[in-house]
């Protein structure tokens, strides 16, 4: 008798690509070299050290946890070094290396290992970790050093010295001749960065445009103590994180909507969050808890555009009965 063949029906998706975690995050990483560069070029070698320190120490972290839990080791997709680089990212050069490692811990213990791991957890680690730190010590993550462009002793974010006077000009804010975190103050190389994720299709520009266009729109239509509003727009837009947040953070396969029309929402969202945050709150930067507010409403966004399903029929009320 000839053998018979069965054949074998898993779960869906049925479809696979050849894109895995590891050469998503590899794509990341590599779209991070620019803003890294220019984080050394602008305040010298301590930032590729503190941010050497982070991966270090974000790899560690999960490396032991899954250790002591038996689980499987998971530090070969590269997930925990693009969250050790975000971290370094958004704080300061000045911070103190045994904060920075708190909130590496922070990140990796708690907002992402303790929901099960890479895919489980429900908000950004990187932003959760710098909203924990914030106002943990907020002290040492508001003390500024001078970018190595700018002829001063120290340098502030161009938000914390105000808008009012117009006394930055654009095209700093755009190349990167200003003072703020480590990768956040050249909009220019983040989106080098982000045009390579575009044409590798590892982000589509839905959240990025939403997110950077509200900003944008709002600011000009809300222009803050009588400033110009061709300004405002570009004060707000290229400013205090918004091009890092929106590009690198907001996008986040985890935290983020699937279908399109909830990518649109949740893009417009952060934005609309960040101005009010920015205008009504007591922090000038407001990206951090903007994005982490519209990370516990992934779920609803979800629903937004969602497609019928093949075969799908919808039940009349009271057929059930």
């Amino acid at each position: 008798m000839s053998e018979v063949k069965t054949l074998s029906v898993s779960s869906s998706p049925h479809i696979r690509g050849k894109r895995t975690t590891r050469n998503i995050m590899l794509d990341v990483i590599l779209a991070l070299v620019p803003a890294l560069v220019g984080g050394v070029v602008f305040f010298g070698w301590r930032a590729l050290v503190l941010t050497l320190v982070s991966c270090a120490a974000c790899v560690f972290f999960e490396w032991g946890y899954r250790k002591i839990m038996k689980l499987d080791c998971t530090v070969g997709d590269l997930s925990a070094i693009v969250t050790g680089i975000l971290i370094a990212f958004v704080l300061p050069v000045s911070t103190p290396i045994w904060i920075l490692i708190i909130g590496d811990a922070f990140a990796i213990i708690f907002v992402k290992q303790l929901f099960g791991g890479i895919g489980q957890n429900f908000m950004n680690p990187a932003l959760a970790a710098r909203a924990f730190l914030l106002i943990s010590w907020p002290v040492a993550l508001t003390n500024w050093t001078a970018n190595k462009l700018v002829d001063a002793a120290t340098s502030a974010t161009p938000l914390a010295e105000g808008v009012s006077a117009e006394s930055i000009k654009l095209l700093d804010l755009f190349l990167g001749k200003t003072g703020g975190c480590i990768g956040e103050v050249s909009a220019m190389l983040l989106l080098i960065g982000g045009l390579y994720l575009v044409i590798r299709r590892v982000i589509s520009v839905r959240i990025p445009l939403s997110f950077i266009g509200t900003v944008a729109l709002l600011a000009f239509v809300f222009p803050q103590n009588g400033c110009d509003r061709l300004y405002s727009m570009g004060f707000q837009g290229l400013s205090g994180g918004v091009m890092l947040a929106a590009i690198f953070m907001a996008t986040d396969y985890v935290t983020s909507p699937v279908t399109h029309w909830g990518q649109i929402l949740f893009g417009i969202g952060c934005g609309a969050l960040t101005i009010f945050i920015r205008y009504f709150g007591s922090y000038p930067e407001g990206v951090s808890f903007a994005i982490l507010l519209m990370n516990a409403c992934v779920g609803i966004f979800d629903r937004i555009g969602r497609k019928k399903r093949f075969g799908e029929v919808k039940q009349k009320e009271g057929a059930a009965k």
